[in-house]
């Protein structure tokens, strides 16, 4: 059954915590959490720290939610999961069941999604300047490849002619609102890359128009689809009557935190609140619009003569292809890590700096300079003391740098060493983005879990292709 945003549960504190950003949670997750401790605990003695629970159940909630957002506005779209967010199999056999297909952006990530059981007609392939390995096993599996340059454009041509095969393909454009980005052609060279499809045509068919986005305002990601509908209306005057799909690409926002206790946290927010009084200068937007909630705003934005954008597309034939990613991992994943050691420096410096095993690659907020600011949970049981612990959370490499959480957390009670923290909602890009076998570590491993039918114990296999 799809459960309703609302009625994520909002987990109670004993004591109230100084700049607290309780993370929402889904109710699979505050059961697995609640009832489910001691397998958990053995799941991660037995397999090391960190280690990342994956969910696909919610991934396929999350999935069916995006598409009642677009049929509500009347917008025809295909969901491309964007495989970058996470590298779990789970997920990629989630959306060959469902119908949804994968964004890819390199030769392996094609392999396992079409090893995952995706049809290469459900495949979109972006990424700048692909390679010519990419673009052969893309063109024999009839993928839809997005194109970042002329130079490109012919190197696909080439291939597909050697391959006698018909490339389907999507031009990337610079927007009016982005015309700094690295990514995609400026308007001279759109206007040249339709002609060249044009003279083409019999290896490359032209199906519309991409681009990419810095950020998550739904008006500018409206008003760039827009200007791509304009695009496919001038390539079908121009000799490709089948330029026919916009992709508006991800960035849809998730939600972690309750919009009132983030603004809470930006108003009051200051570098003596972080371990070497760390000075962020931009986070994620954690109390921002749940996805669907974005969806329909992008979808019913007046973009002129008084309709909105999906009126506009369904009156000229123009479909929407959408690359989520971390919306559709919203709550569907956590990561565990043990405590390996509790430096309490609350005499000296006010805090504690507390130790896990394993690093700050598993959270990957650190590769945008920036912390995961969610607050981690305590899962081993414990009684609430009268005063709040404050410590901040490091990993245990040689790195000065090696900070799972930066800011100072006020825990219910002193962590110690052997307990285990939980870091909710980390699936969408902070497990594996960043992750690395430094020191000659082995990558965490992922389990799969789904909860047993009327009550019964959850099911749990190691992440892979089955």
């Amino acid at each position: 059954m799809l459960i309703p945003r609302q009625v994520l549960e909002r987990p109670e504190t004993a004591a109230p915590r100084p700049f607290a950003l309780t993370a929402l949670r889904h109710p699979l997750v505050s059961t697995l959490l609640a009832d489910h401790r001691a397998l958990l605990a053995d799941l991660l003695d037995g397999l090391g720290s960190p280690l990342h629970v994956v969910l696909p159940e919610v991934f396929e909630e999350n999935v069916v939610r995006l598409r009642r957002a677009f049929a509500e506005t009347g917008a025809d779209a295909e969901i491309l999961f964007a495989k970058k967010a996470n590298k779990a199999d789970c997920y990629v056999s989630s959306a060959a069941t469902l119908g949804v297909g994968v964004d890819v952006a390199s030769t392996p990530e094609l392999v396992r999604a079409l090893a995952g059981g995706v049809p290469g007609h459900r495949i979109g392939v972006s990424g700048p300047e692909k390679d010519d390995a990419l673009h052969a096993l893309a063109v024999q599996h009839g993928c839809l490849v997005a194109v970042d340059s002329t130079s490109e454009l012919r190197r696909l041509a080439e291939t597909a002619q050697l391959a006698r095969r018909q490339a389907a393909v999507l031009l990337r454009s610079r927007t009016a609102g982005q015309p700094a980005s690295r990514f995609g052609m400026s308007d001279a060279e759109r206007a040249a890359a339709v002609g060249l499809c044009a003279e083409l045509a019999e290896h490359i068919s032209l199906r519309g128009f991409s681009f990419h986005l810095n950020g998550y305002s739904g008006a500018e990601r409206a008003t760039a689809a827009n200007e791509m509908i304009e695009h496919c209306l001038d390539a079908r005057r121009r000799g490709s009557p089948t330029a026919e799909l916009v992709d508006i690409g991800g960035g849809l926002p998730v939600r972690y935190v309750e919009p009132r206790l983030w603004n809470e946290f930006l108003a009051q927010n200051e570098p003596a609140h972080y371990h070497a009084a760390k000075d962020f200068q931009d986070f994620y937007p954690y109390g921002g619009q749940p996805a669907d909630q974005a969806v329909r705003a992008i979808m019913t934005h007046p973009v002129g003569g008084g309709e909105s954008l999906a009126v506009k597309a369904a009156r000229h034939g123009v479909r929407f292809v959408v690359e989520p990613g971390r919306a559709l991992l919203d709550q569907a994943g956590f990561t565990l890590f043990r405590v390996q050691q509790v430096d309490d420096r609350r005499e000296s410096d006010g805090y504690a700096i507390v130790t896990v095993a394993g690093s700050s690659f598993s959270l990957s907020e650190q590769w945008f300079n920036s912390d995961y600011l969610p607050d981690p949970l305590l899962l081993s049981p414990g009684p609430a003391a009268d005063h709040v612990f404050p410590a901040c959370v490091a990993g245990s490499t040689c790195l000065e740098s090696d900070m799972v959480t930066w800011r100072k957390i006020g825990f219910p009670r002193p962590v110690r060493r052997g307990d285990h923290l939980v870091y909710l909602n980390t699936a969408g890009y902070q497990m594996d983005s960043n992750e690395s076998p430094f020191h000659d570590a082995p990558l965490p491993s992922k389990v799969v879990v789904r909860l047993g039918e009327g009550g019964t114990a959850p099911r749990w296999r190691l992440d892979g292709i089955r």
